[in-house]
Formats: structure tokens, C-alpha cells, sequence
């Protein structure tokens, strides 16, 4: 390691004063970088899916933050695959210096090294590929900063696959470079990096570390992922223990007032992806404080944790060794546990009961997905990049004045004068409206949808811009196809939205007119949109979670089922 010994252990170990002078010769190579030194340091068990293998690649970030040395290793004999689209770094504004490294956990069964019954076969057609957890790392070394944030699998965007909308999830399939397209095309974050990684070494990882121990407050069970814990204060989980707690996404618990003992019958918690988000957010501190326990500093007992973790990694082509040694080394002393940890609201849709519907879109089943929530989004992701209202989440730089951006707007829901009103109210706020029209809905309940149709700057910064100006399920989206009237934003209106109020009075010195704020719409009574979820939330009652300081952990007893 830089700077100090390796525990006792290195003095005796061959070649580690090469892992020394490969760390050394990195270091240099930072400085060497940018001229200066910076001041900051920078429903059936077939379909379900293992989030947690995204955990792997939080281990080895927190084992290469040991010290720059272990690069060697961690770089040595990686998976490489060319991403598409990727942002070179950006070098002016408000995100100058700044990285945001995506993360995608696949699920592709077909590309096990070992098929495994407890995911599904690839040979009994459980092949499908999906992005069950999206993770996006921001490094900010100017600041000493990271922040994560998780984007919920089931959200509906209109490029999630390179034929169009769907959920998120959906676009690996296409290859991690349609990932990248529709984060940066639709929700506006600039990817510079990209790891994926399949889930068949999870337990590895886990076990690696001699296992971890967490606390279960409740009794827990989970029939598809596996889990069935007793209350604890503390647990000692194996690798594939862990497996369970981190893919449970239909959690039942023994809660107070229960009168049942067979798990089957508990009460079941209702908000599935969102609540197996909250638990793996939890894992990965605890997961932290279990690597930081290890004493890191041992070149030959590091070694088996990293081995355990990069077999299935895939890294992009332009991630060099250089710029992940300049990542160990900025954020070498930060204590992972106090990184911000966001997950990026969404809006159910529901069935007039108020209860989970699916969305019929284009005449197409969809199944349960859920909606972007402007802005709530757009206040998440500028917290995660550390940004401002007033600033482009793509380029870090000032967004433009309403008054230099062109709008057209469609009526997409079929509602009376749904385009006139909108447009009226864009007006008051300062945007140039060129046009109305109307075009085919895609169903009951729809997003409105901010289009642009070219990926300059300029371009995407008029969108963001717009969609800013907007509120309720709104999202932007690249598709020249969609932009009418000569516009350089063309709004598609759905359901549920509303254009913000001007801050202050209109030119005339008059209140603005009723339609600047009030454009919201009510979706017809087959659908409807539910309240967006926090971007944060505190564990539940029958969450598991660290276990209490000084706890003896004890092995898992099974509930009766």
C-alpha cells in the first residue's frame, strides 16, 4: 500500500514492493494528469432475479479504496466490452472532474459458468436478460464526494429498448450500451463508465469474507428468494444466506398482533422492488463494515476477496488503469457508510381500487410498472450530482433562458384543449410555442413526454429545460421522429402533469392565468397514477440490518412454515 506497510505481511511476500511501485507509478501519473495536485482526494422462483450481484462490484470498490496497489490486481486479466455513448470526462461547469460510474447487475442465466436451480435453468427457458439493479456511482473529487443512486427495475422510460418504451430493465437485452442510452437520453445523467456483472459468484463474494451478520428484528420469509429467518439480534449468514436477504422482493414478516406461526400466512409487504432497494442499500453498509473488519493491507489475503469478485465483472473499454487508480486515490479515506444512498422516485400505476394495475400501452400488457415523478426525479439526480436547478445535469454548465427555446406541443390524451393549455401556459413562462396538434394516445394513463431531436447540447439543455418547467409524470426522451413544427422540444401531454406557476407576476403586472398552474389532468377512471415514492427511507421494523455493536452472532433458525 502507499505511504505505509501492509500489516506485517508484505515484507515476506514476493513481488509486493512491485505492487508498491505500480501504485507509485499510478500516483504519479494522476499528477501528471491535469499539471497540478488537486486540493480534494478523489411471483415464480423462474423469473425472479438476484439483485445482489451488483453487491460485488460494491466490495471491489471498497477493496481497491485499501490501496492503489491492489489495482494491479483488480485490473489484471478484466472482462472488456465497448459501450456505446459513454461522455468523456467533463472538463468545464459544475460536474468538471466529475465521474458517474453505472453499474448494472444482469441476469442472464445462459451466461452462468454454473447453472444453478435456485435462479432457473437456461435450459429450461429462463433465459431472459434483464438489468434488475441500476446503480449509478458519482465521484466527485474535487469535493471529496460520492453519492449512489438505484433506478427502481419496473420504471417505464420511452428509449428503454432500442425499439422503444418499456421498462428500464428491459433494455440489456440490446446490450449495456442501450443502458447507457436511455439513462443519459432519458433521465439526463451522463455515464463516463459502465460495469455489469452476472450473480453466480454472490456468494463467493459473501463467503470470501467469512460471512456476515445482521440483525433480524422480525421474523422473516421470503418463499420466492428463499429466506426464512428467525428473530435475532444477531445473525451469522453464509454467502448463499446472504443471497436470500439481498433477492427478496416478496417479504413477509411475523409482525406484532400476528396469531399465525406458519410464515406462509404473515402479512406481506406491499412495495416489493422499492423495499428490496431499501434492504440492499442496508447490505451494502453492512457489507462495508464486514471488508473494512479485514484489516485490508494483506496482499495474499486481499487477493482471494478480489479474485472472488472480478471473474464476472465486465468493465468498458475506456476505463484505464490509470483513471481507476486516480478513483482509489481520491476517495482512499472515505468511509463508505456515509455515502448518500438516493433511489429515484416513481409513481405506481394503479387500477381505479387504488391498487396495482398494469399499463396497457399501444395496446401492448406491460404488466406492473411505475412512472417517472418530475420533480422529485430531477431533485434526486441533481442532489446525486451535486447540482442546482438552474444547471444542465448533461454538461454541468447553465441551462438556457425559456425565452431562447422553441416548444411545440401534441395533445396525447385525447383531453379537450390539452395542447392549447399547455402551450398557454409554457408561454407564460417565456418559451417560444411554435405549434399545437394532436396525435394518437398510447393509452388510458400515459406520461407526458418532453422530445428533442438532436443529441447537441444546446438541444438536450432546451428539453431539460422544459421538463424542468413541468411537474407530475413528465420525462424527457431523443427522438427526432416525435419533434413537429420546426421546434426544438416537442411535448407529447399525458396524464397528470402540470406546468409550474411563473415565479414572478407576468409582463402586465396581472396574476398569471390559471392554466400556468393548473394544467394538471385526471386520468380517466381505468387508470390512475399514485403519490411518488422518497427518494430516501428509513428501514422497516422487519428489515434486517446491523447487528448491534458487541452482539454474539448466533446461526440462522428457520420459522415453521
Amino acid at each position: 500500500m502507499l505511504g505505509r506497510s501492509s500489516g506485517g505481511g508484505a515484507a515476506s511476500v514476493a513481488d509486493t514492493s512491485g505492487l508498491t511501485a505500480l501504485g507509485e507509478e499510478m500516483h504519479c501519473s494522476r499528477n501528471k494528469r491535469s499539471g497540478r495536485r488537486r486540493s480534494g482526494k478523489r411471483g415464480r422462483r423462474r423469473y425472479r432475479i438476484l439483485r445482489g450481484a451488483i453487491i460485488g462490484l460494491a466490495v471491489l470498490l471498497v477493496v481497491a479504496l485499501g490501496g492503489a496497489g491492489y489495482v494491479y490486481y483488480v485490473t489484471h486479466d478484466l472482462n472488456r466490452v465497448n459501450v456505446g455513448g459513454l461522455n468523456g470526462a467533463l472538463t468545464t461547469g459544475q460536474e468538471a472532474d466529475t465521474e458517474n460510474i453505472l453499474m448494472v447487475g444482469s441476469t442472464s442465466r445462459c451466461a452462468l459458468a454454473e447453472q444453478n436451480p435456485a435462479y432457473g435453468l437456461c435450459s429450461q427457458g429462463v433465459n431472459g436478460v434483464n438489468s434488475d439493479v441500476i446503480m449509478i456511482l458519482h465521484a466527485d473529487p474535487t469535493h471529496h464526494r460520492l453519492a449512489l443512486l438505484s433506478i427502481p427495475r419496473d420504471l417505464f422510460i420511452p428509449n428503454a429498448r432500442s425499439t422503444g418504451a418499456n421498462k428500464v430493465d428491459a433494455g440489456l437485452v440490446d446490450g449495456i450500451s442501450q443502458v447507457v442510452a436511455s439513462i443519459e437520453e432519458d433521465l439526463g445523467i451522463p455515464i463516463q463508465h459502465a460495469v455489469s456483472l452476472n450473480f453466480d459468484q454472490f456468494a463467493n463474494i459473501v463467503d470470501a469474507l467469512g460471512g456476515i451478520n445482521m440483525s433480524f428484528p422480525m421474523s422473516v420469509f421470503d418463499a420466492e428468494s428463499g429466506l426464512n429467518v428467525h428473530a435475532a439480534t444477531c445473525v451469522h449468514l453464509n454467502g448463499t444466506q446472504a443471497l436470500q436477504v439481498v433477492r427478496a422482493r416478496h417479504l413477509q414478516y411475523d409482525a406484532p398482533g400476528t396469531t399465525s406461526s406458519d410464515a406462509e400466512y404473515w402479512p406481506q409487504e406491499v412495495q416489493s422492488d422499492l423495499a428490496r432497494i431499501r434492504r440492499d442499500h442496508e447490505f451494502l453498509r453492512v457489507l462495508a463494515t464486514a471488508v473494512a473488519k479485514q484489516g485490508l493491507g494483506n496482499p495474499i489475503t486481499d487477493l482471494n476477496l478480489i479474485n472472488s469478485v472480478k471473474a464476472d465483472l465486465t468493465f468498458d473499454q475506456s476505463w484505464s488503469v490509470n483513471d481507476m487508480a486516480n478513483l482509489v486515490l481520491d476517495f482512499h479515506s472515505v468511509n463508505v457508510n456515509s455515502v448518500p444512498q438516493l433511489t429515484l422516485p416513481v409513481a405506481l400505476v394503479t387500477d381505479p381500487n387504488g391498487t396495482d394495475g398494469d399499463l396497457i400501452y399501444q395496446g401492448g400488457n406491460y404488466g406492473q410498472v411505475e412512472f417517472p415523478a418530475q420533480s422529485q426525479d430531477q431533485g434526486a439526480i441533481d442532489q446525486v450530482l451535486g447540482i442546482g436547478p438552474t444547471t444542465d445535469s448533461m454538461t454541468g454548465n447553465p441551462l438556457p433562458a425559456p425565452s431562447s427555446v422553441t416548444v411545440s406541443v401534441m395533445n396525447g390524451s385525447g383531453l379537450s384543449n390539452q395542447a392549447a393549455d399547455t402551450a398557454s401556459a409554457l408561454s407564460v413562462l417565456g418559451f417560444q410555442t411554435v405549434g399545437v396538434g394532436d396525435t394518437a394516445s398510447v393509452g388510458d394513463v400515459a406520461e407526458t413526454v418532453v422530445y428533442y431531436g438532436s443529441r447537441t447540447p444546446a438541444t438536450e439543455a432546451a428539453a431539460e429545460t422544459v421538463a424542468r418547467s413541468m411537474t407530475g409524470s413528465v420525462i424527457m426522451a431523443y427522438d427526432p421522429a416525435q419533434v413537429a413544427d420546426g421546434a426544438q422540444v416537442t411535448v407529447v401531454t399525458g396524464t397528470q402533469f402540470a406546468v409550474s406557476a411563473p415565479s414572478t407576476p407576468v409582463a402586465n403586472g396581472s396574476s398569471p392565468s390559471s392554466t400556468s398552474g393548473t394544467t394538471a389532468t385526471t386520468a380517466p377512471t381505468a387508470a390512475a397514477i399514485a403519490a411518488p415514492s422518497p427518494a430516501t427511507s428509513n428501514l422497516q421494523p422487519w428489515d434486517p440490518r446491523a447487528c448491534p455493536a458487541g452482539a454474539t452472532p448466533t446461526a440462522p433458525v428457520p420459522n415453521p412454515t
